[in-house]
């Protein structure tokens, strides 16, 4: 029997969330293997390469981007470091999975797609909530016409989040923005990724009004696609956790799809689902009851396992990427026009 061919990786910024998520994942990947780790602290790089079986340990990205036995590398470092470290790994060859958003601006964002493409090399993103089970549940649904015409869509994610000093998900300089840019990116994506919609329009509120940070603890955007459907994304960094509904619902003409914790870094959740054959007329006595629908079934799995055997795949057999980083510095651009709403109190054309 042939060996299976495995992507050597390394990790830079092995801390947060690489720790917690996608480094456990990237150990379940059947076609990947963990080969360096890079913290700028050396004792952490250490502590996590003897966690997690990594040979190599640097507190120097440059290091690690010199090591021949690296064939890609996961960067999970803050925001304002993505462009730089991406631009690196690029020159060095190596094949790219980079945190959302893929850097502070879209104009960094886009240049480093430029030098990836120069270099020839993948770049990915990680919006891995598309990997999840019930996501693809609502993709196929819509894809087949089974709620009709998209017509309305509505997302909340939230965290609690109070003031961290040090924490920098809370400087704009270090992140690029609070709760829209955090968490509210994965949602804006999922509405476009699930609905095979663009964003047309957009309309926003961004504010920081509980906290005392310099990132919006609050956002709503409201988004009309380009087949005329509204669609809105909320996210807040001051509900507390043990009050908080994550959502992701699509209604169409049709029928509905109505996610309940389907979102998150968790795979899992329900989905409940109305298809309808025969809409009818008009009821003018509007004495409404709910059909209660029915719930789908779910494959679930690690999404960070996924989204590191999807890269490994399209890296070792060219496969295209399921969340090629265009497709991030494209939301950003959705994002970044939600922020320019928001300040200049208009509606802003894509």
């Amino acid at each position: 029997m042939s060996e299976v061919k495995r992507l050597r990786w390394g990790v830079i910024g092995a801390g947060g969330i690489a720790d917690r998520r996608t480094i456990p994942g990237m150990l379940g990947a059947k076609n990947a293997k963990l080969v360096a780790v890079m913290e700028v602290d050396m004792a952490n790089a250490r502590r996590l390469g003897d966690k997690y079986g990594a040979v190599f340990s640097y507190d120097s990205e440059a290091q690690l981007l010199a090591n021949p036995e690296v064939d890609a590398v996961y960067i999970a470092s803050p925001v304002v470091f993505h462009a730089k470290q991406a631009i690196m790994a690029a020159d060095a060859g190596k094949h790219i999975l980079v945190e959302k958003p893929v850097a502070i601006t879209c104009d960094e964002g886009q240049a480093v797609l430029d030098r990836c493409a120069k270099r020839g090399v993948k770049i990915a993103a990680g919006l891995m909530m598309r990997f999840g089970a019930h996501v693809l549940n609502m993709k196929q649904a819509i894809a087949e016409g089974r709620i009709g015409k998209v017509v309305s869509g509505y997302s909340q994610f939230t965290q609690w989040m109070p003031d961290d000093p040090g924490n920098w998900l809370q400087e704009k300089a270090l992140a690029g923005g609070g709760s829209m840019m955090d968490m509210g990116i994965h949602c804006i994506d999922l509405m476009e990724y699930i609905t095979g919609m663009r964003v047309a329009q957009v309309g926003a509120f961004n504010e920081t009004v509980v906290f005392n940070y310099d990132v919006e603890d609050t956002s709503t955007v409201m988004m009309r696609m380009e087949n005329g459907a509204q669609c809105v994304v909320q996210t807040n960094f001051n509900i507390p956790d043990e009050a908080a509904k994550w959502r992701l619902e699509i209604f169409g003409t049709k029928g509905r799809l109505m996610g309940d914790t389907i979102i998150g870094q968790n795979d899992g959740g329900k989905l409940n689902a109305v298809f309808m054959d025969n809409v009818g007329a008009f009821d003018p006595t509007q004495d409404h009851e709910d059909d209660v629908g029915a719930e789908l079934e779910g494959s679930f799995g690690n999404m960070y396992t996924l989204e590191i055997e999807s890269f490994s795949d399209s890296v070792l057999y060219g496969r295209p990427l399921v969340v090629p980083a265009s497709d991030a510095v494209h939301v950003q651009q959705i994002m970044e026009a939600a922020y320019k709403s928001s300040k200049e109190n208009r509606i802003i054309s894509l």
